[in-house]
């Protein structure tokens, strides 16, 4: 439980005057401009070094972040527009606490705890190795995308392209096999899959299998349920035709973008100058009723227009 405290500030002048507008107009504009060079100037930081290990192999490689979270943060203010700032409380004494006084401690049932102590998180800790240790190779199609967790893209550690890496690219991609493998990042051993990936690498780290949620723990997709679920031969030959009418010739993700983000972004560009953002209602579909049939019927017409 913790409890809110807003900080203090000193409330901003207020620049009523155009010339003063107009100054920190072109102020920001520059700033903005060299902001801009140095980001584009900036190249992609490796988040980790070691090597790939299968048999008497070994590839120097580093890790790189494959994705970028670009969702927006916003910050907790008070009414006033002063920032929020929170207090680390104990709700049992009614007081600030210290870092100092911080403990780790794991719930065995409710509000009883096992204390962690630090000396019994290094008695524990995983050797880091430095490197991927591959185990075994498996067919692409074993591999299920719901085990995969994040990805990195592994790139030579070789001032001049390594012999080695782009013979273990051309390897998995002739083969169409995935390497599969552990390594140990931030202190944690973690399950990976190594494949190629257009002219490099890709490494997906996974999922072990008892993090996995069982789909009979899901209601209304329990295996007894489809059983009792009838579908006719009309239904799905319409099915499959809506399916073949909307199928393209291979998966574009350029065309697809969010939608929420790009209105969250001239809403906030919009306040920023003082303007009132408006947003496009979408026209909203005709339905085809409940019944099944129909829909498919009426979906299978749209797909032919498209």
């Amino acid at each position: 439980m913790h409890e809110k405290s807003c900080k203090e500030v000193r409330p901003s002048r207020k620049y009523g005057d155009e010339t003063t507008k107009s100054a920190l107009k072109t102020i920001t504009q520059i700033l903005n401009t060299i902001f801009g060079i140095f980001i584009i100037g900036m190249a992609a930081r490796s988040i980790w070094k070691g090597s790939i290990s299968f048999g008497l192999v070994n590839i120097p490689v580093k890790l790189y972040l494959a994705t970028e979270n670009k969702e927006f943060s916003f910050n907790q203010l008070c009414e006033n527009a002063h920032r929020i700032h929170y207090k680390r409380w104990c709700p049992v004494e009614d007081r600030e606490v210290s870092w100092n006084e911080i403990k780790k401690g794991y719930e065995i049932s409710k509000d009883h705890y096992v204390l962690i102590e630090k000396e019994d998180l290094e008695k524990i800790k995983i050797r880091t190795t430095k490197t991927i240790d591959i185990t075994e190779f498996v067919e692409a199609k074993d591999l299920d995308p719901v085990f995969i967790e994040k990805s990195y893209y592994v790139a030579p550690d070789t001032k001049t392209v390594d012999k080695a890496y782009v013979l273990f690219v051309r390897v998995l991609h002739s083969t169409n096999k995935i390497a599969i493998g552990k390594v140990v990042l931030r202190d944690k051993e973690h399950l990976v899959a190594l494949r190629a990936y257009q002219r490099g690498i890709i490494m997906h780290q996974l999922y072990y299998l008892d993090e996995i949620k069982p789909m009979d723990e899901i209601k209304g997709i329990e295996s007894t349920d489809s059983a009792k679920i009838k579908i006719d031969e009309q239904e799905i030959s319409l099915g499959k035709t809506l399916v073949e009418n909307l199928t393209a010739d291979s998966f574009d993700p350029g065309k697809y973008s969010d939608a929420y983000a790009s209105q969250l972004e001239e809403l906030i560009n919009a306040k920023a100058q003082g303007k009132t953002h408006v947003i496009k209602e979408p026209e909203a579909e005709i339905g085809a009723g409940k019944d099944l049939l129909e829909a498919l019927k009426a979906s299978v017409r749209k797909s032919k227009q498209k």
